[in-house]
């Protein structure tokens, strides 16, 4: 799980941008910089086919929220301009600067994609892959963001990304039931420290 965060938590370089691309990755822009709020279900697989559920929650700026399923330990929190992976089952916390996240792209639509992201050939079909990476630092990994045509911001919605970390070790997530637009409250981003009492927000 820790590296699952890791994975989520260290890419934001620049990347060529293939110029057959650009109208692609212009949609993408136009899709993350008119999404201001997002919930969505998700299923998580790691490199051995565990796969885990949950809830996906978004809020610009800067907010999301990984709530996984009942009796799993873990929680994923961006706030305060910082990605935070809570395991309770042996209190500790780590935090990561958002900027340096991939995710960040979902939380800061000022972001130029062209300056860290290409899109990449997918499978076929009407699928949408933008793919972020540095290659001055292997150690960071790869994600790969997938896009569908439908009834999201400027006709796309996000159906999940996969992560790949410099062991290749994959993790992919999938989300589904995407919701756009819904009043989410900041509460919904507070956590509780497992290191002390009380609660973060």
């Amino acid at each position: 799980m820790i590296r699952y965060a890791l994975a989520v938590a260290a890419i934001a370089a620049p990347a060529v941008l293939p110029a057959q691309a650009t109208g692609d990755l212009a949609a993408v822009q136009r899709h993350l910089q008119s999404v201001e709020t997002m919930t969505a279900d998700f299923s998580q697989t790691d490199r051995n086919g565990k796969v885990l559920t949950g809830n996906f929650t978004l809020k610009k700026p800067g907010k999301l929220r990984f709530q996984y399923e009942k009796g799993v330990p873990i929680l994923i929190v961006a706030e305060g301009g910082a990605l935070t992976f809570i395991d309770y089952s042996v209190k500790q916390v780590q935090r990561w600067p958002i900027k340096n996240s991939p995710l960040g792209v979902l939380l800061d639509p000022s972001r130029d994609l062209s300056r860290f992201a290409k899109v990449v050939p997918g499978s076929g079909g009407s699928l949408l892959q933008v793919e972020a990476s540095d290659p001055k630092h292997p150690e960071y990994g790869r994600i790969t963001m997938v896009f569908a045509p439908g009834q999201g911001p400027a006709g796309l919605v996000l159906q999940g990304w996969v992560a790949l970390d410099s062991q290749n070790n994959r993790t992919t997530v999938r989300l589904t039931n995407q919701r756009f637009g819904g009043a989410v409250a900041d509460s919904a981003f507070r956590w509780t420290d497992p290191r002390r009492s009380g609660v973060r927000s």
